[in-house]
């Protein structure tokens, strides 16, 4: 008896922490929690291997009392039930526990019918998994967030037969399935099951070694975050010590899954200077900076708007920062020419182009003293700082423009991406035409797939004129002047407001941060990722008026530019409503959060047109969504 006597010790030195701490002590009971109808609804799905952990509980509350809330006996030693424990402990020794127990699943928790005595001894030696027969109870679908990701569960559960690995993000499932390369709805053959078992338990050894029950988070979130970074065939090929020594080197990243709110989001320069209070660190050297772009000046709008900053600066530093630049940098090359100019005594990056990311993750965490960058929105990291301009404050002042210049309440909207970002700029544009012009109507179509040409006649055909184009110019020859809003004629296009990137206000004084060392003590500040996401107020982001405009529709431009600048003017205005649904004018000042804006997902009321769904993209498009594309739609979870 004497295995019976450890276990009765651990049930009831369990027994007393849980009194201590005022929690029910023994079992909790399914019947307890729901109605007992309720499990009459319970769906048979067969004989499958369930993970001990998740055994929580007993189906009715007959057993309960027998048990710690541990699942170790505290039933006094010889007894009858001792006796049956020891039995079953003897055989579990011999021959192993094979008959499978009967339980009830509710949220992939699972409830004992038949069988809590072996489950007991099994986890008393610490096993793994046992078989059951499983009745799966499904929730009532309330909005919940954990009833929304049971759900998600459920549905990966069908094709992976995977029930061990758990998030707590809506969505995460999906971008397991397509992260160990499987389509939507794909199912997993044995081999599949049997490597990501393996791979998991490995995964969970280190993530455990090095931590991880001080988390919040899941273990699944924290393999998410890794396979990101290194990828499924990469984590599967490492032993057990170099899992372990991996994770140690992205802790920070893997810690930040745990944060409900991953962002710690810089809107305005000033106000790092007015936090900044360490003095200037004097530079006998100059420091490396390298810039890595997806193309070149010469064949990119985008490219050409970094490359006028980067030049501004480049004088500005004279001296102080000696400055490298590498094109048409793809990104799956990016890693190697990161590291290459790391080599070469670079200790700053600056990434022009979102797909370059994961090259960017990787290179900062191998090299930790190197300050790398990423130009992208929506995607978190611990070790990769990002940056963005808050266009959608200079598209609402185009929109207000375009409504007042339409004279048939029909404009047109052009854009390329479904991405973080540009829907927010779709929808401030509409807000802009409604501020002016409440009956116009905006046609919204994507180019990412489709000639921009070919929109413009079919827009021309329905009486379109006044169309919101890409917000930089575009240097080949057949789009070469259609950039931000315009009126198409006869005779060509009108350029009648162009919207304007100025980096050099980012790249100014991002390099002086780095150079008298308050970048490097934000770091030490927060444990979320840092983003910095600029606007008008701090010269990131201008307007450009045409001298064609009417003279009051210019006045109205340049009086909404200062007003967005001192923040008089909020392109998300959201005034509150009183309990009889009148509008309080005195709160006009209220805004959409800026999480609101960054994850939106919708568009206004006043356009007419979708976000594509991810099935609708073409291959290289996905590739750039998969990236920053906007969460619901990356998975086509708006169907």
């Amino acid at each position: 008896m004497e295995n019976y006597s450890k276990a009765l010790k651990a049930g009831k030195k369990n027994y007393q922490q849980c009194l201590t701490k005022g929690e029910y002590p023994y079992l909790p009971a399914l019947d307890d929690m729901i109605p007992v109808e309720k499990s009459e609804t319970g769906k048979d799905i067969g004989i499958v291997q369930i993970p001990i952990k998740y055994i929580v509980g007993t189906k009715s509350a007959g057993r309960t009392k027998m048990f710690a809330k541990n699942y170790m006996p505290i039933a006094e030693e010889k007894t009858e039930f001792s006796i049956k424990w020891e039995k079953l402990c003897k055989a579990q020794l011999n021959e192993g526990i094979r008959d499978p127990i009967k339980v009830y699943e509710y949220m992939n928790r699972f409830y004992v019918a038949e069988g809590n005595k072996r489950v007991s001894v099994l986890k008393f030696f610490d096993a793994v998994a046992i078989p059951a027969r499983v009745i799966r109870i499904m929730p009532e679908r309330n909005g919940d967030k954990a009833v929304e990701i049971y759900y998600e569960f459920v549905e990966f559960n069908k094709y992976s037969k995977v029930n061990f690995i758990e998030f707590s993000k809506s969505g995460s499932y999906e971008e397991l399935q397509k992260m160990i390369g499987k389509r939507p709805n794909e199912s997993w053959s044995e081999d599949d099951n049997r490597k990501f078992r393996t791979t998991y338990y490995y995964f969970e050894n280190a993530y455990y070694k090095c931590g991880g029950e001080k988390l919040r988070s899941t273990v699944g979130d924290a393999m998410l975050a890794f396979i990101k970074i290194y990828g499924y065939e990469a984590l599967h090929n490492m032993t057990g010590r170099q899992i372990e020594r991996a994770v140690t080197n992205v802790w920070e990243e893997i810690a930040l899954q745990q944060e409900e709110k991953p962002f710690d989001i810089k809107l305005d320069p000033a106000e790092e200077k007015r936090k900044s209070i360490l003095p200037k660190i004097t530079r006998t050297r100059k420091v490396k900076i390298a810039f890595l772009h997806n193309k070149t000046a010469e064949t990119s709008g985008w490219v050409y708007s970094h490359e006028a900053g980067i030049n501004y600066v480049k004088k500005l530093f004279e001296g102080k920062v000696e400055i490298r630049e590498y094109y048409d940098v793809q990104a799956s090359e990016a890693y190697d020419v990161m590291k290459k100019a790391i080599d070469e005594g670079v200790t700053v990056i600056f990434s022009t182009s979102a797909e370059m990311l994961n090259g960017c993750l990787r290179i900062a965490i191998e090299n930790p003293s190197v300050i790398v960058m990423s130009c992208a929105l929506n995607r978190p990291h611990r070790y990769v700082r990002s940056y963005y301009i808050r266009m959608y404050e200079a598209k609402f002042i185009a929109g207000a423009v375009a409504g007042a210049l339409c004279d048939n309440e029909k404009i047109g909207y052009i854009c390329k991406y479904p991405i973080y970002g540009s829907i927010a700029e779709i929808n401030a544009f509409a807000r802009g035409v409604q501020l002016v012009n409440p009956r116009a109507k905006i046609q919204l179509r994507w180019s990412s797939d489709e000639a921009t040409a070919d929109i413009i006649r079919e827009m021309n055909e329905q009486g379109i004129e006044l169309i919101s184009f890409r917000d930089f110019v575009q240097l080949d020859d057949s789009e070469r002047f259609m950039s931000g809003l315009g009126r198409v004629t006869e005779d060509g296009l009108d350029n009648l407001v162009l919207p304007v990137w100025n980096w050099g206000v980012y790249y100014e004084k991002i390099i002086q941060s780095i150079l008298n060392g308050t970048y490097q003590a934000e770091q030490e500040k927060t444990r979320k990722s840092l983003s910095y996401y600029w606007g008008m107020s701090s010269g990131a982001a201008d307007m450009v008026f045409s001298g064609r405009l009417p003279k009051g529709i210019r006045y109205m431009g340049e009086t909404l530019c200062k007003a967005v600048k001192t923040g008089i003017c909020q392109p998300f205005y959201n005034p509150s409503q009183t309990a009889d649904g009148r509008i309080a004018w005195e709160t006009q000042d209220q805004t959409i959060s800026l999480e609101e804006i960054l994850t939106m997902d919708w568009l206004e009321d006043n356009i007419i047109g979708t976000i594509p769904k991810y099935s609708e993209l073409s291959k290289q498009v996905q590739e750039v969504v998969d990236e920053i594309g906007i969460e619901r739609y990356r998975k086509d979870l708006g169907e």
